[in-house]
């Protein structure tokens, strides 16, 4: 008795195990959206960086020779405050920290610190590989570098602290580029696609994905529209803002109930 007791016990155990581990790949959600307001956007701008501070937008431009850092109004689109990057650099993704923003370059290996206030170079700084987004939480900021790699730099030296591996299903996510924090989770658009995944910052394992196919209609596009490409946050209002390089628009959207993964 004891035996089969234990046996159908065993079986049991594994029939539940099985039915969770299939639910739990079934249950990563994905999200579409509602558009809350659309804003003009610079169709000049490459977009690379983007980020929501003090009631204006941070946004970093990209290609050698047109790089630059701006200061945006966001309600009408127009450049309050612009420095352009030396033309050799292909400029990046850019963050705030305390008095400073930071700026990565491409494939220069090599990243600038300016003041936030007046746009004025205060230093520079290297790191292996490329640079392609960053972003902060609370304690570090947040850069990735277009493989399936997030690393973690101390803030103040901008020395690499640690990284985590992004995978959905065990699977690598590569191409992560530019990135938001958002409510605990970090944002990050998959270059060349309409997609954003939302990263758990402890295990590197996909929450979820936000379907954004369609956000830009056919009307809006022309011959110079390239792929999306900018997340920004606005915690204080729970604004999310998304743009793409070269796109006439800026979209605040929301996002709606999953659905199953297709």
């Amino acid at each position: 008795m004891r035996f089969r007791t234990f046996w159908a016990a065993v079986a049991a155990l594994l029939l539940t195990g099985s039915v969770l581990s299939h639910s739990a790949v079934a249950e990563v959600p994905v999200y579409g959206f509602r558009i809350v307001h659309a804003y003009p956007h610079d169709t000049g701008a490459f977009t690379e960086g983007l980020f929501y501070q003090g009631g204006e937008l941070y946004e970093s431009t990209g290609l050698e020779g047109k790089s630059t850092i701006r200061r945006v109004e966001l309600e009408t689109g127009r450049v309050l405050q612009e420095r352009q990057i030396p033309a050799q650099y292909f400029g990046e993704g850019i963050v705030a920290w305390k008095d400073r923003l930071i700026e990565l370059t491409w494939q220069s290996q090599i990243g600038f610190v300016y003041d936030l206030k007046t746009f004025e170079p205060r230093s520079s700084f290297h790191y292996p590989g490329e640079g392609w987004a960053l972003t902060r939480d609370d304690h570090r900021l947040i850069m990735s570098d277009g493989t399936s790699d997030i690393r973690f730099l101390d803030p103040d030296t901008l020395a690499e602290t640690g990284r985590i591996h992004v995978t959905d299903e065990g699977r690598p996510v590569r191409n992560l580029n530019e990135l938001e924090w958002v409510k605990g989770e970090i944002y990050a658009n998959i270059w060349q696609t309409n997609r954003i995944a939302r990263i758990d910052p402890q295990t590197g394992v996909v929450l979820g994905w936000i379907d954004l196919n369609g956000l830009l209609k056919p009307e809006d596009v022309h011959g110079e529209v390239d792929v999306l490409n900018g997340i920004a946050y606005d915690a204080a209002h729970d604004r999310l803002l998304v743009t793409g390089k070269l796109w006439p628009k800026l979209f605040e959207i929301r996002l709606v109930r999953h659905r199953p993964r297709e």
